[in-house]
């Protein structure tokens, strides 16, 4: 059974910080690109970052680029998405996501249920 269980979301004020992580199972994690998505109300879910199967590579979407990291440990088959100068607008449940050769499809399998960042001005 495939499980992806993130932790980590809460309420920040603009420019805190905060650490996201998604414990996985019943998943070759070292064969899987690992992705963050978010989604806020009333918006179409995005891709804010990823990561290749052996972390030599990862990607950002355009207004997280410098603010955000993600981050893999393949021993402990755990992603993690660390979250720095958070903005309001980055307000939105957030969603870990596993796929293999997800990199440059972005085509992922399995998916978490989700943990909410919330950012107040």
């Amino acid at each position: 059974q495939v499980q992806l269980v993130e932790s980590g979301g809460g309420l920040v004020q603009a420019g805190g910080s905060l650490r996201l992580s998604c414990a996985t199972s019943g998943i070759v994690f070292s064969d899987s690109t690992m992705g963050w998505y978010r989604q806020a109300p009333g918006k179409q879910r995005e891709l804010v970052a990823a990561i290749s199967s052996g972390g030599a590579s990862t990607k950002y979407t355009d207004s997280v680029k410098g603010r955000f990291t993600i981050s893999r440990d393949n021993a402990k088959n755990a992603v993690y998405l660390q979250m720095t100068s958070l903005k309001p607008e980055d307000t939105a449940v957030y969603y870990c996501a596993a796929g293999r050769r997800a990199y440059y499809s972005n085509n992922y399998a399995y998916w978490g249920q989700g943990t909410q960042v919330t950012v107040s001005s």
